[in-house]
């Protein structure tokens, strides 16, 4: 909402605000009959009808509404010239004027100020003594040349060797794994990977898994997983169930 724009229902005037302030200040309408606080009511109603608080107009608002009381106060004590002094119709829109541009200064440098705010936030600064601050002065102790030479010759020393066998990756070999699943094939027809695996290290289940894999390859065994990540079941491949049988029938 634009605060020039407002329109106003008073006893003394009708019409919007911006022609009221224009009256005012040319003196075709007694500022004594205006009623500002009949103004002040009408916002405060247009703005709860808008549901949302404009701070720009609110801030132009009071602006406007303190230089018309400044105003209507003087108009009210005429006697009191020491104290208040009476304006000119000229001046008098000469400082409310400058009253506006003054406001829309600091509004400036408020949105200057948020932006320097907004593109210096992720920049930090180190705390240090003040620039012109006096230099402590450090005097070194008396130092012997056999401590100096010492400590030389401890600089110049080869420092020892780090071991890095805690980093040693060890893996069992794959074979270790076929001769296992395919003793399990030989006791029961299906079994679950994951039960077979459980409590080794990670590095004992992938190689587990590539024997795993090396069995499919070959023919041994069949894989069979009813969903993703679900456990794997490893049963007999059917030749090599027909192989076994044959075997046994020959015996």
């Amino acid at each position: 909402m634009i605060v020039r724009e407002l329109e106003l229902d008073l006893d003394a005037f009708e019409g919007p605000f911006d022609l009221l302030l224009t009256l005012v200040l040319r003196e075709e309408l007694d500022l004594a009959e205006v009623d500002v606080a009949g103004i002040v009511v009408t916002f405060v109603e247009r703005l709860a009808e808008r549901g949302e608080l404009d701070l720009e107009s609110c801030g132009e608002f009071l602006v406007l509404v303190a230089a018309l009381l400044e105003l209507k106060a003087r108009g009210l004590f005429p006697d009191e010239e020491a104290e208040l002094s009476e304006l000119e119709p000229e001046e008098a829109a000469q400082e409310l004027a400058r009253r506006l541009a003054e406001y829309r200064r600091a509004k400036e440098a408020a949105a200057w100020l948020a932006e320097r705010l907004e593109a210096e936030q992720d920049r930090f600064f180190r705390l240090g003594p003040a620039p012109l601050a006096p230099k402590p002065e450090r005097r070194l102790a008396l130092q012997e040349a056999k401590s100096l030479a010492a400590a030389l010759r401890a600089l110049g020393a080869e420092p020892p060797q780090v071991s890095l066998a805690h980093l040693e990756l060890r893996f069992p070999p794959v074979a270790q794994f076929l001769e296992r699943f395919r003793a399990v094939l030989r006791r029961r027809r299906v079994f679950d990977l994951d039960a077979e695996v459980e409590g080794m290290s990670r590095i004992e289940q992938a190689v587990a898994f590539l024997a795993l894999l090396e069995l499919r390859r070959g023919g041994e065994v069949a894989l069979e997983q009813a969903a993703p990540f679900a456990p794997i079941r490893v049963s007999r491949a059917a030749a090599e169930e027909r192989r076994e049988e044959w075997t046994a029938r020959s015996a």
